[in-house]
């Protein structure tokens, strides 16, 4: 057990754990939620900042894929916002507090607010370019995303003028194909979306029920979903499938549509099975020191990678296998292992493309420094109050810790679905 406690005290130099030799009157320690709204602020604070104002457009420092396509330049801006947003919203829609997080919440929040107004509004500098391409469907989604997230605080506080023009541009990107892929759970995002914030006449059913029937066909067994027909060993599970699909069938579930063949509730209670697996697979892959694998493509997504872990912790619903003093350590580790040495920010305060750092070369075609702030998806957890259990308990060591230091560790085995689904006619 010794061993162990040096160990932590060796790769957790920032956590919340206290040395055993510490001394009395020493300077108190950041806690493990400071760290995370501090870089949850890092982040955001120049995106939200610059876009209440109309002037991200003007200030943003941006940097685009020494291959990138032909696209509009300018689908960056819409990438940066809704990405940013669908990872802080759990945050923002904590209540006010006169805490410094909550006055820095309070801040964002409106910021937030000003920001979502300006997006859709055609006199502002900041008008995102709705239309200009098939990556406007991706973003919005993610839009979308942060309604669901924080829909009492983000979405119900909007003028019926701001909420009126986000239904229009949603529904304007009926014209987009979405290519054989995970691009079907973007459509299925803002369409159930449409149900639940405009009512079920306003939706695309069909935009909703092929990409639930696809998901269940590319679903490949013990958590992975391959991102079409054909399985690619990467993060789009993470990245995608497992947030989304859950927050289509949640959406769908709260609008009430009971006139189609399938029982959402019974596909969401199945996802969310398969969601809790993937959970447990992604704790694994954690190091001890903080690193997980890079593969696939989009690796400069960085923590995204993790976003099944952070949203089961988020909605409370992490596996028997995985305690919230463990799931905090290891997040909290990747982030000082990725964020507290490395060149991540550019000198506008904007994310760099990179994994760990500037990294140009680990760019896809389709990559700009906007792309990046998927990884704000990690933060969900903060929202959950700072006097929660995943905030309040100890830090544990997580499986590779465990595992690499002669402790007992749980068994990892294949799991399968327990849930069957059949069409109610």
């Amino acid at each position: 057990m010794k061993r162990f406690v040096l160990f932590l005290i060796t790769i957790c130099a920032f956590s919340a754990l206290t040395p055993l030799n510490a001394k009395k009157k020493q300077v108190k320690q950041q806690s493990d939620r400071e760290y995370w709204c501090e870089q949850a602020w890092k982040m955001a604070q120049p995106v939200l900042e610059n876009m209440a104002k109309g002037e991200l457009q003007k200030n943003m420092q941006t940097e685009f894929s020494p291959s990138f396509d032909n696209r509009n330049r300018k689908v960056v801006y819409m990438e940066t916002f809704g990405r940013l947003m669908a990872g802080i919203a759990p945050w923002l829609a904590l209540p006010d507090d006169e805490t410094p997080e909550g006055k820095q919440r309070k801040q964002l929040r409106e910021w937030a607010l000003a920001s979502y107004k300006n997006s859709v509004d055609p006199e502002s500098p900041d008008y995102l370019v709705w239309g200009a391409s098939g990556q406007n469907l991706v973003d919005a989604a993610y839009i979308a995303e942060s309604f669901i997230r924080a829909y009492d605080a983000l979405w119900v506080p909007l003028d019926q003028v701001t909420k009126e023009r986000y239904i229009k541009e949603f529904k304007m990107l009926r014209k987009y194909e979405p290519p054989y892929t995970n691009w079907f759970l973007f459509s299925s995002t803002i369409e159930s979306f449409i149900a639940k914030a405009a009512g079920l006449k306003e939706y695309d059913d069909f935009r909703v029920m092929m990409p639930i029937r696809k998901t269940e066909e590319w679903y490949v067994g013990d958590g992975w979903y391959a991102d079409g027909p054909v399985f690619a060993f990467d993060y789009y599970s993470s990245y995608v499938f497992h947030a989304m699909y859950l927050e289509t069938l949640k959406n769908m579930i709260d609008a009430k549509q009971n006139g189609t063949r399938l029982e959402y509730q019974k596909y969401y209670d199945r996802a969310l099975k398969r969601a809790q697996k993937f959970a447990i697979i992604l704790e694994r892959f954690i190091s001890p020191e903080g690193t997980f694998p890079v593969i696939g493509r989009s690796t400069p997504y960085r923590m995204a990678a993790l976003q099944p872990l952070a949203l089961m912790a988020w909605y409370q619903k992490l596996p028997k296998d995985l305690s919230n003093g463990q799931v905090r350590a290891a997040l909290t580790q990747v982030m000082h292992r990725m964020y507290d040495h490395q060149q991540n920010y550019n000198e506008g305060g904007f994310l760099t493309i990179g994994f760990c750092g500037h990294q140009p070369e680990t760019a896809d075609w389709y990559t700009n420094n906007g792309s990046l702030y998927m990884t704000s998806l990690s933060l969900m957890p903060l929202g959950l109050p700072a006097d929660h259990d995943f905030w309040t308990c100890k830090a544990q060591p997580w499986t590779q810790v465990k595992a690499w230091n002669g402790q007992p560790f749980p068994k990892d085995h294949r799991w399968g679905d327990d849930i069957q689904t059949k069409d109610k006619w």
